[in-house]
């Protein structure tokens, strides 16, 4: 390809609201337009890097014996009905109805849809085990989009969607599906690591995400520093303490005017957070109070709290009103001493003699407050965000935690979707059997974000060689003066495209300057410099993107030079 026959739209500055590197250097090397909130067009050069991420995710797709199909954007409302999640999914569902008041939507996911499929084509159990994916656009109405295409309303995904006659079938799969991630992500370059996760919305019993690791990441990643254990923080379990020490203080009640919150009060009574609890008061099943007491210093998961049982799903928490009513005090004097409702207690405070907490009156706390002297009941439990240092879940090594990006996430969903669509197959025994399922998402679009937040410098961007949108660049020093540097350059353009190198031949006329900072902004791994002086002793300057150094290297060796850089 040639500049002149080329879109490059390189700005200088990045728009206020471009607020992460990748955004910005999106915009600026001209990846993508921005349409409206969360809606982006992606230019010519953007495009060409998403076709070469598909090109990857197909052929190890393909590879997994994977079939490809494609699926509508937009949905009836009866299959998302049928699978009760029309009411379930709630606001980031973009539901509209058509010309003859039939309520559709656009689809965020493809499961009701697939299910459909397969209820209809597939029949037997001799067609199973299944995988069927697509490469198609989303939409989900994010409430803030931000972030550019790494948190957007439109975006493009790899969704992969399998059936099986029972666990152990799926289980296999889903196993082909974890390698098949891996050769996705290794052949991308990525720095990332495979973690357990929450299913979330979409449900099921286990799943595994997949985060490139980057200090801008939006989740936190848990690792083990002596095995291979990793989860998201959603997911990462905490452990049992021990029983605490015994009393050595008595139960003192202290005025604490005006001091609400943990910082406060430790600054008031001279403690340490890690000897204070603090309690939530969260609805129950059948709209009763249930306290979730923490250490002071710890982090609520909601993930874990709204999956014990007793507590009303989704998580919510009590009205002020509601917690006078029941315990006499607002929320900076909730404590666990004589209340009468539910206390789950999490592990790490479960441990705890002699702390101090709120005394169920305005303005007034205990010091010297004991589990079993001073509590009548209360059940430990998991209830927090999992810390540096902690103790690994596998019970080897401790744990680490770092920021990652979320590329990818596969899922075991059981018969979640086919018993409330009643997708099943005749069994070996000739009964009917609800099959079971697994789905396996990639953000394509986010992949290209997550990689320009791993691979990036004051510059620009530092694409990997597999999906830069062009493997080597040209730039010609006064191609549009000198006839000599005109003749060569166009010859290595020629060469290089004869051995199928993804070449861009800089032939604008723009300073030397201006050229070098596009390719530099634009990531592309390998440059060649052509100019009179080159043309005059036989060389040519060569130049990695990721390396500082420049080389001289002989003219007539410039073509199997690239090819040897990009094995």
């Amino acid at each position: 390809m040639k500049s002149s026959d080329f879109l490059i739209s390189t700005v200088k500055e990045a728009p206020n609201d471009a607020k992460i590197i990748s955004h910005q250097l999106m915009i600026r090397a001209g990846l993508i337009a921005k349409l409206a909130s969360g809606l982006y067009s992606y230019l010519p050069i953007g495009l060409k890097i998403i076709q070469k991420v598909e090109k990857i995710i197909r052929e190890e797709m393909n590879k997994s014996m994977a079939l490809e199909l494609l699926m509508p954007v937009a949905q009836p409302a009866e299959l998302w009905q049928e699978s009760k999640r029309w009411d379930e999914y709630g606001p980031e569902l973009l539901r509209f109805k058509d010309r003859h008041d039939r309520d559709f939507c656009m689809g965020p996911t493809h499961e009701e849809v697939i299910t459909n499929i397969a209820k209809q084509y597939i029949r037997s159990y001799k067609q199973l085990p299944i995988n069927f994916y697509q490469i198609q656009t989303k939409f989900r109405d994010e409430i803030r989009p931000r972030f550019g295409v790494m948190r957007s309303r439109e975006f493009i995904m790899k969704d992969a969607y399998s059936f099986h006659m029972d666990e152990e079938s799926l289980g296999e799969t889903y196993q082909v599906m974890h390698r098949t991630y891996c050769n996705i992500f290794d052949r991308l370059g990525f720095d990332y690591r495979p973690v357990l996760a929450d299913s979330g919305a979409i449900g099921g019993d286990s799943s595994h995400e997949f985060h490139v690791l980057a200090e801008s990441g939006e989740d936190a990643i848990c690792f083990s520093d002596s095995s291979d254990y990793a989860a998201n923080i959603d997911r990462a379990e905490t452990l049992p303490q021990g029983a605490p020490e015994e009393p050595k203080e008595d139960l003192t009640i202290v005025e604490t005017p005006n001091v609400k919150t943990i910082s406060d009060v430790c600054n008031l009574l001279n403690v340490k957070p890690e000897n204070s609890i603090k309690t939530l008061v969260v609805m129950g099943d059948d709209d009763n109070l249930v306290a979730l007491v923490l250490r002071g210093d710890h982090e609520l998961n909601e993930v874990k709290a709204s999956k014990i049982e007793g507590i009303k799903q989704p998580l919510q928490m009590a009205e002020e009103e509601e917690v006078i009513k029941k315990l006499g005090c607002n929320f900076g004097s909730i404590g666990v001493v004589n209340i009468d409702i539910s206390i789950l207690v999490d592990y790490a405070a479960a441990c705890l003699s002699d702390f101090v907490c709120g005394a169920n009156e305005n303005d007034k706390h205990f010091t010297g407050v004991n589990w079993q002297r001073d509590v009548q009941k209360m059940t430990p439990c998991d209830l927090r965000n999992i810390v540096s240092g902690d103790p690994s879940p596998d019970g080897q090594g401790l744990i680490e935690i770092k920021r990652g990006i979320e590329v990818g996430h596969i899922f075991q969903l059981g018969t979640k979707y086919s018993d409330s669509m009643n997708a099943n197959v005749i069994g070996e025994d000739g009964r009917a059997v609800n099959m079971n399922m697994g789905c396996y998402g990639i953000g394509v679009t986010r992949i290209i974000a997550a990689c320009i937040e791993q691979n990036h410098d004051e510059r620009g961007i530092i694409f990997p060689r597999t999906i830069a949108p062009f493997e080597l660049v040209i730039v010609p020093i006064n191609y549009n003066k000198s006839s000599r540097v005109k003749e060569l350059a166009d010859q290595l353009y020629v060469d290089c495209q004869q051995q199928n190198i993804d070449v861009l031949l800089d032939d604008r006329k723009e300073r030397p300057g201006i050229m070098f900072a596009d390719s530099e902004l634009l990531g592309i791994p390998h440059r060649l410099v052509i100019s009179d002086t080159h043309a005059d002793n036989g060389k040519i300057e060569y130049k990695s993107r990721a390396l500082p150094d420049k080389a001289e290297i002989d003219f007539k060796d410039a073509v199997s030079f690239i090819l040897d850089k990009l094995v």
